[in-house]
C-alpha cells in the first residue's frame, strides 16, 4: 500500500486543502484486491471518532487526547496494528458509552504514531474494510468488541451507468479544485491518478465539506452504486456554493474597484474644475457661508446653519448623505426668513379688482376688504384662515388669485384632494434617502415670501392611511396660536406661517375633521342665480373662450335671450363649469365657420344654439301641473347645489301596507313614516275616513330611483302628498315645500334654504313654504335673489295644509 494525502482533522474538504499539503501515491486496485483478500479478525478494539469518518482505503490523521484513546492505540501499535473505528453520535460527548457510538465502522491500520509536545498522540491511520459491531464485549480499559465484515455490493464491471456516475463525480471534482481558492492544483492529479472505482467514491466522500452525520450515511450504503449517486449529489450542491461564494466575491471586489475608481476620477475632476476657475466643494461651502450673512434669520437659524455647514464641511462628497445635506443648507438659504412682501392698502382698488374677476361672492369680497382695512390700522395682526365652502365650479380656487392681486401678495396653491401621506405636509425627515421637505414649505420655497396668498384646495378630500393622517398634520398648519412655529421634518426648524393667508375650499363640510373645521372661519359660496349666470357669462366665459380659440368679439355676439337659453336648457349646476362647456361649443362651431370659409350668424339666435347644442336637455325640473291627487313639488340640497324633486303617492286595494320606493334613504323613509302615523292619527280633522287605511295600500314614490336621496328635508312634502291623496283634493298651483316634521304635527327648520330657493326660481316656481325658523335664514339672502317668490312661514302641519291643499278636486278622482 502507497502512501495517500495526509491532512489535518480540520481540513477534510477538497475546498480546504492545505497549500502545504503533501500529495503522495494513492491505493491502485491491486492494493485494494490485497485489502479484500486480508481476513477481518474475530474481536477489535473499537476508537470512537469525535468529528470525522473513515472510510476504507483512505489514510487520515486523527489526534488522540483522551486517555482510553491514547492506551488504546499505544496497545495497538505494539501489535497487530489494526483497529476498528467508529465515529460518535454526538461529538460534545467527553466519554461515550455503546449507546453514543455508531455500530457501523472501517477496520483501520496504524501507519504512523508520533507524539505531541502537548501530551496528545497524533496517529495516520488507514481504511481497509467495513464491519458491523455484533457486541461490545468490554467498555474498559477501552472498547473490545466482536465484529463481522458488512459485505458490499458491486455493478458488474462494464456497467455504462456506474462508468457514467465515476465519470461525473471525477469532472465535478476536478472543477471544485479549479475553482476552489483554498484547494492547491496538485489535488487534482490525486484525482485523475485513481484508478479504483470505490477508492474514488471513498476518497472523495472522505474529502467533502459534509457532517458526520452525513457521511455516516454515506459509510453505511452497501451498495456501491446507490453511494455513488449520493455521492455525486453532495459533489453538485458543494459546486454550486462554490460558485455562488466566487460570484458574490467577484461583485464586491468589482464594487470595491467601481468606488475606488469613482474617488479617483472625482479627484481629477477637483483637480480640472480648480484649473478651470470652476467652484469645488471648499469653494461651494464658502459661497454658502457668504449667501448666510445676507438672510435675516435670527439667531437660533444662524447657529442651526453654522452646525449644519461645519457637518457638511466634515463629509466625504463621495457619500450619500452629502448630497441630502447640501440639499438641506441650499432649502434653508432659500426660504424666505422673515421676508414679507408689502400689501396694498388701497381698498377701493381692492374691491374693483375682487369685483372685475368675480361676480357676486359678496360676502368672501366684504371679509378680504374687512381684513385689509384691520391690516391698514395694525399691520401686525395675524392672517386670517377662511374655509370657502359650495358647490363645484363657483369661483372658490380662482378668488385666490384675486385676492392675492388685491393685497399685492405672492400667490400659491396646494391642492389636497387624495393626499394620503402625512410627509406631503411635514416633510420626510434626513435620515431618508431623498429626503424633501413637506409642500408647505416647499410652496413657500418657490413663492419667495413668508406671507403669499396660499390656496389649500379640495380640503374635504383629504385621506388617511397607514402612511398617517395628513389632516391631523394640516391641524397646526392652520392654527393661529401654533403656526407661528411650524415644525417640518426634513427642516428641523420653526418656521413662522401666522402672516401666511390660507384660504381653503371644500364642497362639503361634512368629510372636514371636526378640529380641522373648527380653526378655520366658513364662508358659505353659494350658487349663482340665472340672472348672475348670465352676466358671468356675457362679461368672463364668452370672452376667455373666444381668446382661447382665436377669435374676437366682431367673430361672434351671443345675446343675453340665448345665454339664457343655454343656461336653462343646457345646465344645471349652480356653478359654471358646464356652462362654460357650451360657450365653449358655440365658439368652436363659429372657428370651424371661418376655418373652412363658410357663412355663419355672427349674431346668435335660438336656432343656432340648438343646432350646434342640440334640442335641450335639461327641462326635468321645471314645475309641473297639479292636476293629481298626491303629487307634490319639494326642495332638496345636493353637493352640486339645490333642485326640486317630486314626490308621488298612489292608493291600491289592500290590507294598509306602506311602501316606500325611489332609492331612499333610512332618515327619509322614517319621514314617510311619520307623515302616515300623523295621518292616521288626525284622520277626522282633515275629513279622512279611517277605514281607508285598512282597505288600501300607499305606495310612495319619488323619481329617478338612480340617485339615491336621504335627508329629513321632504317630512312636510310627503305629509302634504299624502293628505292630497286621501282627500284627492289638488295642492296649491306653483308651491314648493321644505322642512323636518314630527309626530305631534310640528315643522322644523332645515339647511340648504338659498340653494334650494335657486332651484326653485330655475323651475318657475312662485310659493315657497318653509319653518317659521328658517325665516332667519330669508333674511340673510339678498333681495334680487328673492325677487317673484312668495314665502310661506308655518310652525305646524294643520297651517301647511291649509295653505297647500285647496277644497278642489281633481280630475278622475277616486271614489274612497
Amino acid at each position: 500500500m502507497k502512501k495517500s494525502i495526509i491532512s489535518s482533522l480540520d481540513s477534510l474538504s477538497l475546498q480546504d486543502f492545505d497549500e502545504n499539503s503533501e500529495l503522495i501515491p494513492l491505493m491502485t486496485p491491486e492494493d485494494e484486491e490485497e485489502i479484500n483478500k486480508e481476513l477481518l479478525p474475530t474481536t477489535l478494539p473499537i476508537l470512537p471518532l469525535r468529528n470525522t469518518v473513515l472510510f476504507p482505503g483512505v489514510v487520515i490523521p486523527i489526534t488522540a487526547g483522551r486517555d482510553k484513546s491514547i492506551k488504546l492505540i499505544n496497545d495497538a501499535n505494539k501489535g497487530n496494528k489494526v483497529i476498528g473505528v467508529v465515529s460518535q453520535k454526538d461529538e460534545l460527548i467527553e466519554d461515550p458509552t455503546v449507546k453514543d457510538i455508531n455500530l457501523t465502522g472501517t477496520v483501520a491500520r496504524i501507519l504512523r504514531v508520533l507524539k505531541m509536545p502537548d501530551g496528545n498522540i497524533t496517529v495516520i491511520i488507514q481504511g481497509k474494510k467495513r464491519f458491523n459491531i455484533t457486541e461490545v464485549i468490554t467498555e474498559e480499559p477501552y472498547f473490545n468488541a466482536t465484529v463481522k465484515e458488512v459485505e458490499e455490493s458491486r455493478p458488474p464491471q462494464k456497467n455504462k451507468e456506474f462508468t457514467a456516475i465515476i465519470e461525473s463525480i471525477k469532472d465535478l471534482a476536478l472543477q471544485i479544485i479549479k475553482d476552489s481558492p483554498n484547494i492547491p492544483s496538485e489535488a487534482s492529479f490525486a484525482i485523475k491518478n485513481i484508478q479504483s472505482n470505490s477508492f474514488l467514491i471513498n476518497f472523495v466522500s472522505s474529502n467533502m465539506n459534509l457532517s458526520v452525520l452525513e457521511k455516516q450515511k454515506l459509510l453505511e450504503m452497501n451498495n456501491l452504486k446507490d453511494r455513488a449517486l449520493a455521492t455525486l449529489k453532495y459533489l453538485n450542491i458543494e459546486l454550486q456554493k462554490l460558485e455562488l461564494k466566487n460570484d458574490i466575491q467577484s461583485k464586491v471586489q468589482s464594487d470595491l474597484n467601481q468606488q475606488q475608481r469613482e474617488y479617483f476620477l472625482h479627484q481629477q475632476m477637483k483637480t480640472i474644475q480648480e484649473e478651470l476657475g470652476g467652484v469645488s466643494y471648499d469653494e461651494e461651502i464658502d459661497e454658502m457661508r457668504a449667501r448666510a450673512k445676507k438672510k435675516s434669520w435670527n439667531e437660533e437659524v444662524q447657529k442651526h446653519f453654522e452646525k449644519e455647514l461645519s457637518k457638511l464641511q466634515r463629509m466625504n462628497p463621495q457619500v450619500a448623505e452629502y448630497s441630502i445635506q447640501r440639499n438641506y443648507l441650499d432649502l434653508v438659504l432659500e426660504l424666505p426668513w422673515n421676508q414679507y412682501s408689502s400689501d396694498k392698502f388701497d381698498l377701493a382698488k381692492a374691491k374693483k379688482i375682487l369685483d372685475r374677476d368675480h361676480y357676486g361672492l359678496d360676502d368672501v369680497k366684504r371679509r378680504i376688504i374687512e381684513y385689509l382695512a384691520v391690516l391698514k390700522l395694525r399691520n401686525d395682526m395675524k392672517s386670517p384662515i377662511l374655509c370657502l365652502y359650495g358647490p363645484p365650479g363657483v369661483g372658490k380656487t380662482s378668488l385666490g388669485k384675486s385676492v392675492a392681486e388685491a393685497l399685492g401678495r405672492k400667490y400659491v396653491r396646494m391642492s389636497l384632494g387624495g393626499l394620503r401621506d402625512e410627509a406631503e405636509i411635514r416633510g420626510h425627515r434626513k435620515t431618508y434617502i431623498g429626503a424633501m421637505p413637506g409642500r408647505i414649505i416647499h410652496n413657500l420655497q418657490k413663492a419667495g415670501t413668508s406671507n403669499p396668498v396660499f390656496v389649500l384646495d379640495e380640503i374635504d378630500k383629504l385621506a388617511s392611511s397607514h402612511q398617517g393622517d395628513p389632516s391631523s398634520a394640516m391641524l397646526e398648519v392652520l392654527d393661529p396660536e401654533q403656526n407661528n412655529d411650524f415644525h417640518d421634518n426634513f427642516l428641523e426648524l420653526g418656521y413662522d406661517l401666522s402672516k401666511v393667508m390660507f384660504i381653503a375650499t371644500a364642497n362639503s363640510l361634512s368629510t372636514i375633521q371636526p378640529a380641522l373645521r373648527d380653526r378655520m372661519e366658513i364662508i358659505n359660496v353659494t350658487g349663482y342665480t340665472i340672472e348672475e349666470k348670465i352676466e358671468i357669462a356675457k362679461r368672463h366665459l364668452l370672452p376667455k373662450q373666444l381668446e382661447e380659440h382665436g377669435l374676437t368679439s366682431k367673430d361672434l355676439k351671443i345675446a343675453k335671450p340665448q345665454l339664457s337659453k343655454i343656461v336653462e336648457g343646457y345646465t344645471r349646476e349652480s356653478g359654471v363649469r358646464g356652462l362654460e362647456k357650451q360657450i365653449a361649443k358655440m365658439v368652436r362651431y363659429a372657428a370651424k365657420n371661418i376655418a373652412m370659409e363658410e357663412s355663419y350668424n355672427v349674431k346668435v339666435n335660438n336656432d343656432d344654439v340648438v343646432e350646434v347644442l342640440g334640442p335641450p336637455r335639461m327641462e326635468r325640473d321645471k314645475y309641473e301641473n297639479n292636476d293629481i291627487a298626491g303629487v307634490v313639488t319639494g326642495l332638496a340640497w345636493t353637493r352640486v347645489g339645490g333642485d326640486i324633486l317630486f314626490i308621488e303617492s298612489i292608493l291600491s286595494k289592500g290590507k294598509g301596507a306602506l311602501n316606500i320606493t325611489g332609492n331612499l334613504g333610512k332618515v327619509m323613509k322614517e319621514s314617510a313614516t311619520i307623515a302616515m302615523e300623523f295621518i292616521k292619527a288626525n284622520a277626522e280633522n282633515y275629513g279622512i275616513n279611517p277605514d281607508i287605511f285598512s282597505k288600501y295600500n300607499v305606495h310612495i314614490h319619488v323619481p329617478e330611483g338612480a340617485t339615491p336621496k336621504d335627508g329629513p328635508s321632504a317630512g312636510v312634502t310627503m305629509l302634504t302628498s299624502l293628505v292630497s291623496l286621501f282627500t284627492q283634493r289638488k295642492v296649491k298651483k306653483s308651491i314648493a315645500m321644505t322642512g323636518e316634521i314630527t309626530l305631534r304635527g310640528k315643522v322644523l327648520p332645515v339647511g340648504g334654504i338659498k340653494e334650494k330657493i335657486l332651484a326653485a326660481k330655475r323651475a318657475k316656481i312662485k310659493e315657497i313654504l318653509l319653518s317659521e325658523d328658517n325665516r332667519k335664514d330669508i333674511e340673510e339672502i339678498k333681495e334680487e335673489y328673492l325677487r317673484g317668490l312668495k314665502f310661506h312661514y308655518v310652525k305646524d302641519m294643520n297651517e301647511v295644509i291649509k295653505i297647500a291643499i285647496t277644497n278642489a278636486i281633481v280630475k278622475n278622482a277616486k271614489k274612497l
